[in-house]
């Protein structure tokens, strides 16, 4: 098997699993931007799901923070932190990067 279909075959052996801390995370930026105009939190949700799926194709590639790849979202300042365990990708939070590092630190963390 040639390197490109070994590639294709990690792929669809993959599996993304949000987890319900991410999901209250996501809900809160989708909360923030419906808010500043409306259809914007749908703008913003559908992005992030793109971002996410993504992560299929570059698990793994992105620098690590506190024990977690750290992806950055192409159209919003929000980054994913997620784990790679066996064909599990695990997204355990998605931040708003314009926080207090602090806060950012404190939510890895926690």
């Amino acid at each position: 098997m040639g390197c490109r279909q070994e590639d294709i075959t990690r792929q669809h052996q993959m599996k993304i699993e949000i987890l319900s801390i991410a999901m209250s995370d996501i809900q809160s930026g989708q909360r923030f931007y419906e808010q500043q105009q409306e259809g914007l939190g749908v703008y913003f949700l559908d992005s992030l799901f793109s971002d996410i799926d993504s992560l299929l194709l570059y698990a793994g590639i992105h620098q690590q923070f506190f024990g977690y790849f750290r992806a950055l979202s192409k159209r919003f300042p929000y980054a994913i932190y997620y784990r790679v365990n066996g064909q599990v990708i695990q997204v355990w939070r998605v931040l708003d990067c314009r926080q207090k590092p602090s806060r950012i630190t404190s939510a890895l963390r926690a």
